[in-house]
Order: structure tokens, then sequence, then C-alpha cells
């Protein structure tokens, strides 16, 4: 009776093994040109190899995004030459917190989209930071496609034991195949290089080889062409950046007041930046009985 168990423990243990080992050769999920064509804007979805079609995209007009001229500007061209099929970097937008990155790459996405049709729009997927070592197996569905991608993952960073980074490198650059001539990729990062410095410091403290140790860590940011910095605004870029609010939506309040209010909200908050004018705004509208749409 006790063998009877037993066989049936390994019978029952071989199954699960051979279970597991179907899953991980299953044949690459293949995303169809009717799925691709659905929308302009996806959401990867990594645990079921499917890229979700998102109907709305939320993103401010690229022309309310003040004192970030330069990295705007750049980033611009550079999507609009890929949109065009030339030649294009891929983007790290690293720095303060608020600043715009994120809401620069959706804007900068609808703008270049805003005066093309079909199959020429370029689509944005977003691809979150955990499922990055599902990126080799995204890159393998879009290679080939007619239509062209921007890959868009936010707050992009890797803690100490965290060694996905190795795919980010080898799916923008590395492997036989390399990129794909059709997808681009663009980055958020708090950091330039994406890793805490302490983990620099342990890298090259505890390696046998310190520099290259280090090195291999800080090369995944070479993997991006465009590197372009976010820094805290001073008082006249957040007046600024308030202004643009509320003439674009047609506040009714005299500057002087919206401005005075401004510092003092800015001051209780102890920063001043995009994301802060936006928060601002929003509690004057809401103040003024006025609807914000995005």
């Amino acid at each position: 009776m006790g063998m009877t168990k037993d066989f049936a423990k390994i019978e029952d243990l071989l199954a699960r093994i051979a279970a597991a080992l179907e899953r991980r050769h299953a044949p690459t999920p293949q995303a169809s040109t009717g799925t691709l064509d659905a929308a302009d804007v996806f959401v990867w979805e990594a645990e079921s190899a499917e890229l979700v079609p998102v109907a709305k995209l939320a993103c401010v007009s690229l022309d309310l995004l003040k004192g970030i001229d330069a990295a705007r500007d750049t980033l611009f061209e550079n999507t609009r030459r890929f949109a065009s099929g030339l030649p294009a970097n891929n983007a790290l937008l690293w720095g303060a917190r608020g600043m715009g990155k994120s809401s620069l790459v959706k804007a900068v996405h609808a703008e270049v989209n805003r005066s093309a049709s079909g199959q020429s729009k370029l689509a944005l997927i977003e691809i979150h930071r955990e499922d990055i070592v599902s990126l080799p197996l995204l890159l393998r569905i879009l290679r080939g496609q007619k239509r062209r991608f921007l890959l868009f993952c936010d707050d992009l960073s890797f803690d100490r034991d965290d060694t996905s980074y190795k795919s980010l490198k080898a799916a923008l650059e590395g492997g036989v195949e390399g990129r794909p001539e059709n997808v681009l990729f663009y980055a958020t990062s708090n950091r330039r290089h994406m890793m805490p410095r302490d983990m620099m410091e342990n890298e090259r403290s505890t390696a046998i080889n310190p520099s290259e140790a280090v090195e291999e860590k800080v090369s995944l940011s070479d993997r991006f062409g465009l590197w372009l910095g976010f820094h805290n605004c001073g008082q006249d870029e957040f007046l600024a950046i308030v202004g643009a609010y509320a003439a674009h939506y047609k506040l009714p309040i005299q500057i002087p007041d919206l401005q005075a209010r401004a510092i003092a909200w800015a001051a209780g908050r102890g920063a001043r930046s995009g994301r802060v004018a936006w928060q601002f705004i929003q509690d004057v509208a809401g103040e003024l009985g006025k609807t914000l749409k995005v």
C-alpha cells in the first residue's frame, strides 16, 4: 500500500515537471497584424505575452510643457525622424521627479502622430519595469512588422541584486539579430545610470576587478544615444508652467493672485516642479468650479 502511494507521488511529480517543460518550450506567441493596427497605444502584458490596446492615452499638449524646451525639441526631432523611417537613437530621460519626463514622451508621440495616418502612425507600447526580462520576446513579436513601434518604460531603475538590466542591454543592441529597425526604446529614470550609488560602490569594493564590475552596469546607459537631463525648476519657470496651464484652461483668476497662491502652494509642498504646478492648477480649478479635460 505504501509503495502504491510512493508511485502515485512520483507520477504526480513527473506530470508537473512535464507540464513545466511544455510551458517553457511553448511556441513564441505572435501578434496579428489586425491587433497591431487596433490602436496607437498598447500595454505589454508579459504574463500572457499580448499587447493590450489602449483606447485613449492620457497626455497633455506638447506646448504646455514649459521649462524643458531643449529636451522637448531634441526628443521631438528624434521621434519624428524615426517615424519617417530615418535613423534615430534610443533615449534616456533622467533627472528630477515631476519635471515632465513621462509626460514629454507621451506628448511627443501624440504630436508626431497628429499629421500621420494609418500604418504610418507610430505605435507607443508601454512595458512595465518588472517585465523588462520579457523584452527579447516582445522584440521578436514586433520584428518584421510594417508598423514602427516606440517602446516606453517609465521610472526604470535596478536594485542591488537585480540582474534584469542584462536583458535590457542585450535587447537594445546586443544579440546576433540586433534591435529591430522598426523599434525604438525610450525610458525615464531618476538616475542617469539607473543604478543606486551604493550599488556601484559595493561592486567597486567587492569585485576582483572593480573597474570592470562597475563598467558593466554603467555601460547600460551607453545603449541610449540620447541622454536628456531634467532638473528642478526655479521660481520663474514654475510660475511660467502655472501661467500656461491657467491660460490653456481659461481659469478666471487674476495673474498676481494666481502667482501668489502658486508660490505659497510650492512652499507648502517644499518643491517646485511641473507635477506640483499641475496639482496646484487642479486645486484652483476645483475651487472655481472649472473642469480640466486632458
